[in-house]
């Protein structure tokens, strides 16, 4: 998503960026809509999402930011520890971590007054997995037995739906997976896992205009390019139910702008403050600015489908790159240390016992021009003789830091073009381009989390083919590590495996890992509890509008 495919936070990962058509505030007010208390309507930064809004076809923050307000699954990630606590499952029970019984709460309904049983997310499921499909997320049913018949690697699928979901009661389903995965229930507060209601089968292109979920907020209206409008769903059966009348989500296609239009008073939330901003954000806000850690990396991806980048000796020269980069500068005077230079692959709101190796990467994190240049020099130079690191154009913080990147390498191999930043139109643009693989060289990845676990930080972006792979590395060593912690039933030892499996990451230099994000925000003085989660997305049906 969240970043990301399989993820993609992640991402998650998830890329972190505002996009689309500018569109500037609205009246006083925050340009919200009238009233206040339960009723009053808050007005938040946003950009179009990539995709449609189908569950298991968003995989980057802006449209998970959507789906997370209009849908409800079986588990929901705590928004103040990232802990899975069921929501519509009643309960899930395993004897062997491979087959799986859950039971749905009864009294659930979509906002069409549809109830959700077992059948609609068994009838969600399938639909994701379909190669036919062609859903982003499909990666994340691939535990799921018969996955290999509806989503094969090649050909064409020879079933329709997945052997392992078998309805068995209004409100229970069992699941069986194709191999042991001890953490599989707490993967299912994602939202590629939501349920569908019959009516985005029996009329999709009418619900693509205007999705029905069963959260506590319905989407109004939308229009691409300037707003889409979200507002209380006063049916919503859950105990989280929103505080406010609703969330008008203004697209911005530069968060400078966002966060003039909060200083002017026609916003009310920016939920990524720009990097300009940062040194006078408080002066300008004081206790209305919220910087917090979130589940969120920002890495340097390389495209391995480019002989250039894997070919033998490469690994000395993305090492040596990695070397080059002075990031406790570049986060001090660009981020004024919103950013904490990373030293692994995940994230320190995992904590040690989910996962962290603080320190992992070691020399090859740490900024040393000397070792840099000899490292690159070793193995064979820059391909071309040249980097070009690509990013999104459309949010003015990227081009700052990939330019400071840049002039960190030049400066440590004493070459002035050996570095330069690669700008693409937009945010869908330049994910289109990763997508089919026609990156030129390095080009920036960030990854936000889907779930709090250390196996959502690596298998999405480094395990072969996995959907979130958008460099095709591969690494026959890296994948049997990740499947063996997967089988593991013992939490405990699955990390060890995985922190293994991170280790084959570091040895490769399968990215190069820049810094942990936190959140930022800044609110207007019109709304009160504001947070963000531990994904960085502010937790809006908490916002209360005086």
């Amino acid at each position: 998503m969240r970043g990301a495919t399989h993820a993609t936070w992640a991402v998650g990962a998830a890329a972190v960026a505002l996009v689309a058509t500018a569109c500037g505030g609205g009246g006083g007010g925050g340009g919200g809509g009238s009233g206040g208390g339960a009723s009053g309507v808050l007005s938040s930064s946003w950009g179009d999402p990539q995709n449609p809004l189908e569950p298991s076809n968003t995989n980057e923050v802006q449209g998970g930011k959507v789906l997370d307000m209009i849908f409800r699954g079986l588990k929901r990630y705590d928004a103040r520890t990232g802990a899975a606590k069921n929501m519509l499952a009643q309960k899930i029970d395993t004897s062997d971590s491979q087959n799986f019984t859950i039971t749905v709460k009864d009294g659930w309904t979509f906002s069409n007054g549809e109830p959700v049983t077992a059948q609609s997310f068994v009838d969600a499921w399938n639909y994701g997995a379909s190669l036919k499909n062609n859903q982003k997320n499909a990666y994340f049913f691939g535990y799921i037995e018969g996955y290999d018949k509806v989503h094969p690697e090649t050909g064409t699928q020879s079933a329709d739906t997945l052997s392992g979901l078998k309805v068995t009661g209004a409100h229970s389903f069992t699941v069986k997976l194709n191999q042991k995965f001890s953490t599989f229930p707490d993967t299912l507060g994602y939202v590629a896992f939501a349920p569908l209601p019959k009516a985005f089968f029996s009329d999709h292109a009418a619900w693509l205009k205007k999705p029905i979920g069963n959260g506590p907020y319905t989407v109004d209206s939308y229009t691409k390019g300037s707003m889409m409008s979200l507002r209380k769903w006063d049916a919503y059966p859950g105990t989280d139910k929103a505080q406010n009348g609703g969330v008008d989500l203004k697209v911005y296609t530069d968060n400078n702008t966002a966060y003039t239009d909060l200083m002017a008073g026609n916003l009310d939330l920016v939920d990524d403050v720009p990097a300009a901003q940062l040194k006078n954000v408080k002066k300008d806000l004081g206790g209305r600015y919220i910087n917090t850690p979130a589940g969120i990396i920002q890495t340097v991806a390389f495209p391995f489908y480019d002989q250039a980048w894997d070919k033998s000796g490469m690994e000395n020269v993305r090492k040596g790159l990695s070397m080059a980069i002075n990031r406790d500068q570049i986060t001090s005077t660009i981020f004024q240390k919103t950013r904490t230079p990373a030293s692994d692959w995940t994230s320190p709101v995992l904590g040690a016992a989910g996962g962290f190796q603080d320190g992992l990467c070691g020399a090859s994190c740490r900024y040393d021009p000397a070792q840099a240049k000899k490292l690159i020099q070793d193995g064979g130079g820059l391909p071309g003789g040249q980097i070009k690191i690509s990013y999104n154009a459309d949010s003015g913080s990227h081009k700052e830091w990939i330019d400071a990147v840049c002039n960190s390498i030049n400066n440590a191999l004493g070459n002035d073009k050996a570095c330069v930043g690669n700008p693409i139109g937009t945010f869908a643009d330049f994910r289109n381009q990763i997508g089919q693989h026609k990156m030129p060289g390095p080009f920036r990845a960030g990854w936000q989390m889907d779930y709090p676990l250390i196996q959502n930080f690596l298998q999405p972006l480094y395990y072969t083919n996995a959907s979130s792979n958008d460099g095709k590395w591969s690494n026959k060593e890296f994948d049997k590590l990740v499947d063996q912690a997967n089988a593991e039933t013992d939490k405990a030892k699955a990390i060890q495996l995985f922190q293994q499996a991170e280790g084959v990451v570091r040895d490769n230099m399968a990215a190069i890992p820049l810094w942990y994000q936190n959140g930022s925000a800044g609110y207007s003085d019109r709304i009160s509890h504001v947070a963000l989660n531990q994904f960085s997305v502010p937790v809006y049906n908490e916002i209360k509008v005086s």
